[in-house]
């Protein structure tokens, strides 16, 4: 992981990674039971929906096991672009060689020389000129490399933890038994401890509650609800404050009730708020900042939208215009949005919802990207 240095930024309404503390809001007792269950040999299951704040809680939690302990390590991977066990063993060697090339040299030496047999090859990244790793594993080693990568952290002295973000990708493997083989491996790494966090609920709670999984009752089971709307509106008021300004609490209401309390929205619209804006009263600035994204995100939304069929492409756009739908092959909805038969609405749910473009929340399915449901409704 690296290390986040302390710096005051232009924009204090962070929505892209994590930057410090200063830029982060509450979720004490969620920190707090993170790190506690982790330092007292407790692996956990972080389950939330995505945009709601789990990657973030992570980072600060790491952040602050590194303030109190500087010889943590402390590693986050995202799996989600893996497809199958080579590049998931791909994924975990970068994250380790990158997290030892930004500690001592001796540390990073002794890490490339552990890992030799992968070849790794280390370039300055264009952008930010931080070292870069890239390492080729060979499919028929991809578990003996795993083996060794595991013994590796396993061996080092000092406390390990390691968060792999996504990790209900994994079932989505060619390979057979791969969570049975993960589980044979981590279960005796006594040393390491592990985050397992995932966006798909129902998979998540699969893997980790039914008796006849691997993972079953391995971890501390941990799910994350929006941040409290009180807290979160003193959090913002005061960055607009500091600069002689405000900031409505009606109108922070309002943008909170939009998108149901998930950060990552309500951050880019305050984000947008705090550059154009000096005192926020009116909810139309909030339309405004809101029209900004969207018309951003516009030509992504235009491409997304052309691989999706007919029938799945007017399911999105019936559940987006209907905001949540709690019983999607009714006849009442179907009828409604003139939507092909029951069959067909069923066999499109399942993509879409495969496709992580509608999510199944508690009272109903939504679109998953709330900026993407307002471009739906406004075309």
């Amino acid at each position: 992981m690296v290390k986040n240095k302390k710096r005051k930024l232009e924009n204090p309404f962070v929505y892209q990674g994590y930057e410090s503390p200063d830029y982060f809001c509450d979720r004490i007792d969620e920190t707090d039971c993170v790190i506690s269950s982790l330092k007292n040999g407790r692996n956990i299951t972080l389950i939330s929906p995505r945009k709601i704040g789990k990657t973030g809680l992570i980072y600060h939690s790491f952040d602050k096991i590194k303030a109190e302990d500087k010889d943590a390590i402390c590693i986050y991977v995202d799996i989600f672009s893996t497809k199958n066990l080579q590049e998931f063993v791909e994924t975990l060697g970068r994250a380790v060689i990158e997290d030892a090339l930004n500690r001592e040299k001796s540390f990073a030496n002794k890490v490339l020389d552990f890992f030799k047999g992968l070849r790794p090859t280390i370039t300055p990244d264009l952008l930010t000129g931080l070292p870069t790793v890239s390492i080729n594993v060979v499919p028929v080693q991809a578990e003996y490399t795993l083996k060794s990568i595991f013994s590796h952290l396993n061996s080092l002295n000092k406390p390990v933890y390691l968060a792999i973000d996504e990790f209900q990708q994994i079932t989505e493997y060619p390979e057979t038994g791969t969570e049975a083989m993960l589980r044979s491996h981590i279960q005796y790494i006594h040393h390491v401890k592990f985050i397992f966090s995932g966006s798909k609920k129902h998979l998540m709670e699969e893997m980790f509650c039914a008796p006849n999984r691997p993972f079953f009752q391995s971890t501390q089971l941990m799910t994350l609800a929006p941040l409290h709307e009180e807290i979160y509106y003193d959090f913002a008021k005061a960055f607009f404050e500091a600069k002689k300004g405000t900031l409505s609490q009606e109108v922070f209401h309002d943008i909170y009730q939009r998108f149901d309390g998930y950060t990552w929205y309500i951050q880019a619209v305050l984000n947008r708020l705090y550059e154009t804006e000096k005192k926020v009263e009116d909810k139309r600035q909030v339309v405004e900042a809101i029209l900004f994204h969207i018309n951003t995100l516009a030509p992504y939304y235009q491409t997304l939208t052309t691989f999706l069929t007919d029938n799945q492409l007017s399911l999105l756009k019936a559940i987006a215009e209907s905001e949540i739908v709690s019983q999607p092959l009714s006849n009442e909805f179907v009828q409604r949005f003139e939507l092909p038969g029951a069959s067909s609405v069923k066999s499109a749910l399942t993509v879409l919802i495969d496709k992580d473009m509608v999510y199944q929340a508690p009272d109903g399915f939504i679109v998953y990207d709330r900026f993407l449901g307002l471009w739906l409704k406004r075309i």
